[in-house]
């Protein structure tokens, strides 16, 4: 981690500076992403506000004192004034050490010492049809932050959380038993959809059936009562539902450790037992039969509903009860939540608190939307995941076919995969999570903009510089010095940084900006720099070492994202 390094020397010399200065505090007021300098500091202003000084002249006295001390530290090199802000830049044992710790590290380069377990929830849909688009962003943001969270180390288990006797499910039970719709050879989770949106028109809009509403019920208090042939017939609709779903994910290079049934915590006796401990707690009210908790104090205007009037639990029940029965299983606890889950999430958490539970980290993400507008499961108004991809795959078919006709056919529909996945993923993940995005796979697929198949592509013209180069062995890196050169490996300095600001944030956005602008800053030394028609073959070696460096790092960072790296587009 040489950047890394190089900070905590940056650190060091400041402090000491400081110290001798009379500056007790332990900000440094550091900017690792000054468009100027590789590491800023604007610590004058600190200092000047303590001795009423000019911030410009308490600089130029820190400058003093850091030019006598440079020479002990191995990373700095230059260290410049530009009115009262501090800017140190990497030196050349900086430069040569960094290739020199990716190429020993190669693929584990990145990797933190981040230690702990953790279980996180994603996608969790309904099982009462296939993940349309709307769910798509949960799965693509839980799956990114698997995949980061265990390059930094922790151990991770997936769960998917699975609402197995929610009154989606009861309407598609009632529907097998009164619509008798056949599978006609479609994926089982759009079968099981057709039942659920006809059933529910059926219930919702037409006067003579009136009375399914109560059938519905009756079939939910028999689940929860134990009826072994509604569980059955609940259990059917579930597995077959899960079994297209996760058809689906793993189309998406997503996979799910462990689906945990909503249903166990109410056989288990785990929310009998929430329940009981909840009635004895100071929050704890009844009205009309309805267990609620007052939750005023932790600033809620809104109550929260324990169990309804006539004693059943509702979903969030049944959540504490999930989330108590992680706690005492994992180190650290994440989910994955929508924005409408904000207010129901934030009342879990405090309930948790009450209870003597750990709180579960809790990623929030606004929505996702199509050009052509908004999504209604219910209503059969929505887009598949699954017509989606098939969409994707064949413009991405097309756009290959136009730039390779010299390769086979399963060769253009393997890399034509590996992009429409990839265009799919990166458009969706770019975006942090707290801002709402919409999903054009035209934009996704456009390979002239800076999206997946743009970051793609310079991991293939990467693999055909080194195809062409051959072997390079002890390479000079001293013999790399021109601008593009330095700019690239210092970018490629940052990679376990960024991987560190993406733990810890639970933002996979950061890397896959970082991502694109990696790409980037290699097209920019692509293009300036000549690799295979170097000057001399010493050069030519060094500088092939330095693109097998960024072919590490962005095959790894694209992998982080869920992502191929094709070696031919």
């Amino acid at each position: 981690m040489m950047f890394q390094k190089f900070i905590e020397e940056v650190c060091d010399i400041l402090k000491t500076v400081a110290r001798d200065m009379g500056w007790s505090g332990e900000d440094l007021s550091l900017d690792y992403y000054d468009k100027i300098s590789d590491v800023s500091s604007s610590l004058a202003f600190k200092i000047s506000r303590k001795d009423k000084k000019n911030p410009k002249s308490v600089a130029e006295e820190i400058y003093q004192r850091l030019s006598l001390l440079k020479d002990k530290y191995d990373l700095i090199g230059d260290i410049k004034l530009i009115g009262p802000y501090i800017n140190f830049y990497v030196g050349d044992k900086f430069i040569s050490d960094t290739l020199k710790e990716v190429l020993n590290r190669r693929d584990d380069y990145g990797s933190l010492n981040y230690k702990g377990s953790i279980v996180l929830e994603h996608t969790s849909a309904n099982p009462d049809g296939p993940l349309h688009i709307g769910h798509l962003r949960n799965s693509i943001l839980g799956d990114s932050l698997r995949r980061i969270l265990k390059k930094a180390g922790y151990s991770v288990d997936v769960q998917y959380y699975v609402n197995d006797l929610g009154r989606q499910v009861a309407v598609v039970v009632w529907g097998i038993e009164n619509l008798k719709i056949t599978n006609n050879n479609i994926k089982v989770d759009h079968w099981i959809s057709q039942i659920y949106i006809k059933a529910n028109r059926l219930i919702e809009e037409d006067n003579d059936f009136s009375n399914n509403n109560k059938d519905i019920d009756i079939l939910l208090r028999k689940f929860e009562d134990g009826d072994k042939d509604v569980i059955e017939k609940f259990d059917f609709v579930v597995v077959q539902c899960l079994r297209g779903i996760e058809q689906t994910l793993n189309e998406l290079e997503i996979y799910i450790d462990e689906y945990v049934r909503e249903s166990q915590f109410i056989f288990n006796g785990d929310v009998e037992r929430i329940i009981s401990r909840l009635k004895d707690t100071e929050y704890a009210y009844f009205d009309n039969g309805a267990l609620l908790l007052d939750l005023s104090s932790f600033g809620f205007e809104k109550d929260f509903v324990v169990t309804r009037s006539n004693g059943t639990s509702l979903y969030s029940t049944r959540d504490l009860a999930y989330h108590a029965w992680k706690a005492r299983r994992y180190d650290d606890m994440i989910d994955i939540l929508g924005a409408d889950h904000k207010l129901i999430s934030s009342q879990l958490k405090t309930v948790l608190r009450i209870l003597g539970y750990k709180e579960p980290k809790v990623v929030i993400f606004e929505f996702i939307s199509l050009p052509e507008g908004s999504m209604s499961t219910r209503r059969g108004k929505f887009v598949s995941v699954d017509e989606l991809l098939e969409k994707v795959r064949e413009q991405a078919y097309l756009e290959v076919s136009k730039r390779r006709e010299d390769i086979t056919e399963l060769e253009k529909k393997e890399i034509a995969n590996m992009v429409a996945i990839g265009a799919v993923r990166y458009d969706i993940i770019k975006i942090s999570p707290d801002k709402p995005t919409t999903f054009d796979w035209r934009d996704a697929l456009n390979f002239d903009k800076r999206g997946a198949p743009f970051i793609q592509y310079s991991h293939t013209r990467a693999c055909s510089i080194l195809k062409k180069g051959g072997d390079f062995s002890n390479p000079n890196f001293d013999l790399l010095r021109d601008q593009n050169e330095i700019d690239l490996i210092k970018l490629i300095s940052r990679y376990p940084l960024i991987i560190k600001e993406a733990t810890d944030n639970l933002r996979p956005n950061i890397l896959a900006n970082y991502s694109r602008e990696l790409a980037e800053q290699f097209n920019q030394f692509y293009k300036d720099v000549p690799v295979l028609n170097a000057a001399t073959e010493e050069l030519r070696s060094a500088r092939l070492a330095l693109v097998d460096a960024f072919r590490i790092v962005i095959k790894d960072s694209l992998s982080l994202l869920g992502i191929s790296s094709p070696e031919i587009m």
